[in-house]
């Protein structure tokens, strides 16, 4: 009988992984339409992804309450434990990620229909994006295979963005005098602040996935936690 129960919760928790780390994949459609808007300017676009955030903080419930109330029905051992852990961790990423697309999707409409664009900001912002989507999309390949080496490379990815956004913040400190450019140029900093910040937490995912093979926690670098310097 406790094998059938044991069958059992194996069954709900790999549900639960496989919901939380699908969690991931809305994170990517929303991160892939802001991105769309923000390169065209597309304040529609940019409504639709504030409007369906909703499907990750539905997600993020979801998953949230199915684990606890797996953890009211049986209690389950180490191994286990520490998936189940992870996995609280993982899906307060994963709403995380969606606030930021959010974040950035409630900029693009401030500077107007057309604002004054600066190719060169705009392009290290896109760039920015693409390496979020792919550290995204990594983190849920790392933790689905178990994978630590994958997990550890997002740091790599996770340093050439956090570079990016230094260069932003320079060049929107000397964009020049024009008042409209300038406030285009300081909207986008935060842009760049939140693509950051979506990084940082498919690094966090990163080190989830360390820890549900391991056992130990880790920091994988103090590079993907530094902030503007």
């Amino acid at each position: 009988m406790a094998h059938d129960h044991r069958q059992t919760f194996h069954a709900a928790l790999a549900e639960l992984e496989r919901s939380a780390l699908g969690g991931l994949d809305l994170v990517v459609e929303q991160l892939d339409r802001v991105l769309e808007a923000l390169e065209h300017q597309d304040v529609e676009l940019a409504t639709i992804v504030i409007e369906d955030d909703d499907r990750i903080d539905g997600r993020y419930l979801e998953v949230n309450q199915g684990i606890l109330s797996l953890l009211a029905r049986q209690a389950p051992v180490a191994g286990d434990l520490r998936l189940v852990a992870a996995l609280l961790h993982v899906i307060k990423h994963v709403e995380r990620m969606g606030d930021q697309c959010v974040n950035i999707a409630k900029m693009i409409p401030l500077s107007g229909h057309e604002p004054p664009v600066r190719e060169e900001l705009l392009q290290r912002l896109l760039r920015m994006g693409a390496l979020a989507r792919s550290e995204v999309a990594q983190c849920k390949q790392a933790f689905a295979a178990r994978d630590v080496a994958l997990a550890e490379d997002l740091v790599r990815q996770d340093q050439e963005i956090n570079r990016l956004q230094r260069e932003i913040f320079q060049y929107a400190i000397e964009v020049g005098d024009d008042p409209d450019t300038r406030e285009w140029a300081m909207h986008m900093t935060l842009v760049a602040r939140a693509m950051e910040r979506i990084g940082d937490n498919a690094v966090d995912i990163g080190e989830q996935t360390a820890f549900v093979v391991t056992g130990l926690f880790r920091e994988f670098s103090d590079s993907s936690h530094t902030a503007l310097t």
